[in-house]
């Protein structure tokens, strides 16, 4: 009877030691995408069930972007993106997306279609050594969020899950024949960087039918770490701006946290969101920007 105690015991600790070093790892893997990096991204249509449909262009951009980490509580790490525009002694910098990364997290919003998202509550025995991500527009909105382990196996380290997003910016003004991009996301840490591969499906989704796909694509950006000299603009522009972008989170925070579906309004009065935050300086007051927030919010 002792002896299997003894073995129970060593078992459980055994579990909760190994429990321990993947989180570590995975914590390492998230931090480890942060830093100065030349972007490529490549996206290019592969396949789709219409015959007569005609394939779009393939398209590859280059950027510098800076990805730093503005949130670490050991559950939740936080990881903006600012895109690094011109040269160095001009660059202005555009905020870019923002990826936040939440450990063994049941909420969740999923893209409907339009400028809809479900909240959703998992069982937390579903996401257990998971973590979220969740991925938001220049504006700090929704953009999509998705549950999944880190593999760290045969020198690979990943994670990969798939959601529903709305349609890329490089596309939402330019085409209307699909309406939701159902990707599957694999970030990817490698010995110079990291890489995103998307492989999406751009699907028509209409009310009370099935969906229909229009195209496959396959997405493959690539982020190849630099001198962190190169992104010394961003970070000072970071600096000088992060108190805005602070209260804008806090605002997104008090929508989020109500738990239930979520209706955007694309603009006010013609003008976007995004638009309107950019414009503020630091002085602004959270009051003014909960309030602006909540005009693009239907109740």
């Amino acid at each position: 009877m002792k002896k299997i105690i003894f073995i129970f015991i060593s078992c459980s600790i055994s579990l909760i030691n190994f429990g321990q070093s993947t989180k570590e790892q995975d914590q390492k893997s998230i931090k480890s995408m942060a830093g100065c990096y030349e972007v490529t991204f490549n996206y290019a249509e592969t396949f789709s069930p219409d015959k007569n449909y005609k394939f779009h262009d393939r398209e590859k951009t280059h950027a510098l972007e800076l990805a730093k980490i503005i949130e670490d509580t050991g559950d939740k790490i936080s990881i903006q993106h600012l895109l690094i525009v011109g040269s160095k002694d001009s660059a202005m910098i555009v905020k870019h997306w923002r990826q936040d990364w939440i450990y063994q997290n049941t909420d969740l919003y999923t893209f409907d279609k339009g400028t809809k998202w479900k909240y959703k509550s998992l069982p937390k025995s579903e996401v257990l050594g998971q973590w979220t991500q969740k991925v938001y527009q220049v504006d700090d909105s929704p953009r999509y969020q998705g549950s999944s382990t880190w593999i760290h196996v045969d020198n690979k380290n990943y994670w990969e899950n798939n959601a529903d997003a709305p349609l890329p910016r490089r596309e939402y003004t330019q085409r209307d024949d699909y309406n939701v991009l159902n990707r599957t996301n694999r970030q990817e840490i490698t010995d110079y960087g990291w890489i995103h591969i998307q492989d999406n499906r751009k699907i028509l989704r209409k009310k009370k039918s099935k969906d229909i796909l229009i195209a496959q694509e396959r997405g493959e950006n690539v982020y190849k770490k630099v001198n962190p000299e190169r992104c010394l603009a961003a970070e000072q522009w970071w600096s000088q701006n992060s108190t805005i972008w602070d209260k804008v989170r806090n605002s997104w925070d008090k929508v989020y946290k109500r738990n239930k579906d979520l209706i955007m309004k694309k603009q006010k009065n013609d003008i976007e969101l995004f638009e309107i935050l950019s414009k503020y300086n630091t002085d602004v007051s959270q009051k003014e920007i909960d309030k602006e927030i909540n005009k693009f919010v239907e109740k």
